[in-house]
C-alpha cells in the first residue's frame, strides 16, 4: 500500500513538473504586452509568409508611392527601413534617395534579407545596405539617419522600448521616425486587431522613449502615416 501510494506521488509530482514546464514555455513564447499602454504585441510574420509583401493588391490596399510622396523622402539621403522583410519598401526608398542616399534594409530574419538580396541582385540596386538586427537593437549604425521608416512592423517589436531607444541614437538631431500603421479605430478593416494600432497608443509608446509626434497624415487608404521627430 505504501508503494503504491508513494507512486501515486512520484507521479503527481511528475505530472505537476511537466505542467508548470509546459506552462512557462506557453508564457515565454506568448506575445507580451506594453507597459503603458497595455498594447498586446503581435506575433511577427514568418520570412514564409514573404510573398505577402509583395501582392499585387498591396498598391490599391496600401498606396505605397503616395505614403513616400507624403514622407517626402529626399534625393541623397541616409535612411532605414526597419523589418525591410523582401525589400518591397526598401527599393522604393533607394530610387527616392539616388544614388548619393542610401537604405539601411534591417530585418531579424536572415531568410528575409537573403530574398531582399534576390532582389537586389536582379534589379542591379547597389545603394542599399543589408542590416541583421535583433529583437531589442536594430544594428543601425550611430547619429546617422536622417529617417527610419516602419511599415506595419512597429507592433510586432517584442521589446519596442529598446528598439526605440537604439533607433533615437541613429538618428540625427531633426531626424524623422515614421510608422504606418493599420488603423485599430476602423473596425471595417480586415487585419487582425493586434496587428492594428490607435495614434493614441502609437503616440503614448513612442513620445516615452524621447519622440515627439509631429504630424499624423491620414491619407492612406488603410493606414496611418505617424511621423515623429527626434529632437
Amino acid at each position: 500500500m505504501r508503494k503504491t501510494t508513494s507512486l501515486i506521488a512520484l507521479l503527481g509530482v511528475a505530472a505537476l513538473s511537466v505542467s508548470v514546464l509546459v506552462s512557462a514555455q506557453q508564457a515565454a513564447t506568448a506575445p507580451g504586452v506594453h507597459p503603458i499602454s497595455g498594447r498586446k504585441y503581435a506575433q511577427p510574420m514568418s520570412y514564409l509568409g514573404a510573398d505577402w509583401l509583395d501582392r499585387a493588391e498591396r498598391v490599391q490596399e496600401e498606396e505605397p508611392d503616395i505614403a513616400l510622396d507624403a514622407i517626402k523622402l529626399t534625393t541623397g539621403s541616409t535612411v532605414a527601413d526597419v523589418g525591410a522583410g523582401s525589400g518591397y519598401m526598401s527599393v522604393k526608398m533607394a530610387k527616392r534617395v539616388g544614388p548619393t542616399g542610401k537604405v539601411y534594409a534591417n530585418d531579424i530574419q536572415p531568410e528575409m534579407l537573403t530574398l531582399l538580396r534576390q532582389r537586389l541582385a536582379k534589379e542591379k540596386i547597389t545603394n542599399i545596405e543589408t542590416v541583421l538586427g535583433t529583437i531589442d537593437d536594430p544594428k543601425l549604425p550611430a547619429a546617422t539617419l536622417d529617417l527610419i521608416l516602419m511599415v506595419d512592423v512597429y507592433h510586432e517589436f517584442s521589446e519596442p522600448q529598446k528598439m526605440l531607444r537604439r533607433m533615437h541614437e541613429s538618428l540625427k538631431p531633426g531626424g524623422r521616425l515614421v510608422l504606418l500603421e493599420y488603423r485599430k479605430e476602423d473596425p471595417a478593416i480586415p487585419i487582425r486587431i493586434d496587428h492594428k494600432m490607435t495614434v493614441a497608443e502609437a503616440k503614448m509608446e513612442v513620445e516615452a522613449e524621447g519622440y515627439t509626434l509631429s504630424k499624423v497624415d491620414e491619407v492612406l487608404p488603410r493606414q496611418h502615416i505617424l511621423i515623429f521627430t527626434r529632437p
